[in-house]
């Protein structure tokens, strides 16, 4: 091998470490507020379960207890959607990030495969151009296929968008209904 394969190589490898060590950069970071989210509500969820029980305890007559019971659903409701919310927040971040990233790197292939292939048909023999036109094809093909993944990813992340406001917004309904089959109920 010449020195300059070397050094590519060298390159090469350096730079797709790189990658390598943002992309576990960026899964470690996700994991890591993924696990404060989840303990942040399991502390919310224990506070309020130790409070719920102390309030239902404290109820005098059924009445009493249908209408906390009531009164004590909204919240939850509301809680889960949250939750559910901020979890969807962060996977959409962390899937923009390695997008980015990814984005990143194939721009950085292409560049250096049209450069390759611009050399190659360069120094090229009689007959060497129709190889690298075939290249060049291959990589303008593969630069599509890559541009199309990409687009289609953006549109499922807005189906997905569209759907977690869809269901806030179906929860509020729920929760009124809820709340008023309670009402009735303590009313009886």
């Amino acid at each position: 091998m010449s020195k300059l394969n070397i050094e590519q190589l060298t390159a090469a490898q350096a730079a797709n470490a790189e990658v390598m060590m943002a992309l576990v950069r960026t899964a470690f970071n996700g994991v890591e507020r993924l696990t404060a989210l989840n303990m942040a509500a399991s502390r919310e969820f224990f506070n309020n379960s130790v409070a719920t029980t102390q309030q239902l305890m404290a109820a005098k007559d059924p009445s009493a207890l249908a209408k906390l019971n009531s009164e004590l659903a909204k919240p939850n409701v509301d809680k889960l959607v949250g939750y559910s919310r901020s979890v969807y927040d962060l996977v959409a971040e962390m899937q923009k990030e390695i997008t980015a990233v990814m984005e990143a790197q194939y721009s950085s292939f292409t560049k250096n495969a049209a450069s390759a292939v611009e050399k190659a048909k360069a120094s090229a023999p009689v007959g060497g151009d129709v190889f690298a036109a075939t290249m060049g094809t291959m990589l303008d093909a593969s630069t599509k296929a890559f541009d199309q993944m990409t687009s289609m990813a953006k549109q499922l992340t807005d189906i997905a968008e569209a759907n977690v406001q869809a269901a806030s917004k179906a929860a509020a309904p729920a929760k009124t209904s809820a709340t008023s089959a309670a009402r009735k109920a303590a009313a009886k």
